[in-house]
């Protein structure tokens, strides 16, 4: 009546993609870590150690992302979404305070909506740069962050975010926009 053989191979084939999911989950979380050690780096302007943690990030991400190509279910669950877009974050966080240009898409070989997702996120470590840059009294970075975030959201004016995490993050971006106005004002005030 029942077939227990084919009850056991796929529990076998469940069992297998846990653990491969298992794994991938670990490899996720290396890669947020890796970000976030990139970025604290930046922040501190230790841009050699910044660029040791982006060498690393490349390669785990690599590392990643070949290993979902051969299990594509898993390419769009929540731990490929995050580890995805922190690692955009960091290496366009890396890529702006070094080259004052946003790292783009296509050099990333990255989805285009993680893409987006880890620019708008960008954009509030930009304003921390900014307020940062402000204390130690370099005028010309805060400047440079606050044309940089406003062709970024004249950029992303243009797109029609349905409602999602998209949508919700594009909102964001309007107040770290004010944010960086208002430190502006602050300073021509001061001066």
């Amino acid at each position: 009546m029942i077939n227990s053989k084919d009850f056991h191979k796929i529990h076998q084939k469940i069992e297998k993609s846990d653990q491969k999911r298992n794994a991938l989950i670990i490899e996720s979380r290396d890669i947020v870590r890796e970000s976030k050690r990139a970025i604290y780096s930046i922040h501190r302007d230790d841009l050699k150690t910044a660029k040791k943690h982006i060498t690393e990030l490349n390669k785990k991400l690599s590392t990643f992302q070949s290993k979902l190509v051969k299990n594509p279910r898993l390419y769009y669950s929540g731990f490929s979404k995050i580890a995805e877009q922190e690692y955009v974050e960091a290496v366009a966080f890396y890529i702006f305070v070094c080259e004052n240009r946003l790292v783009t898409y296509t050099e990333l070989n990255i989805d285009e909506e993680y893409y987006l997702l880890g620019v708008i996120d960008l954009t509030g470590e930009l304003v921390r740069k900014a307020v940062n840059s402000a204390i130690a009294n370099d005028i010309k970075m805060v400047y440079r962050i606050k044309d940089f975030l406003n062709d970024l959201y004249g950029e992303l004016l243009k797109f029609n975010f349905s409602n999602g995490e998209l949508r919700k993050k594009y909102d964001s971006i309007k107040y770290s926009v004010n944010k960086l106005e208002d430190l502006v004002f602050q300073i021509k005030a001061r001066n």
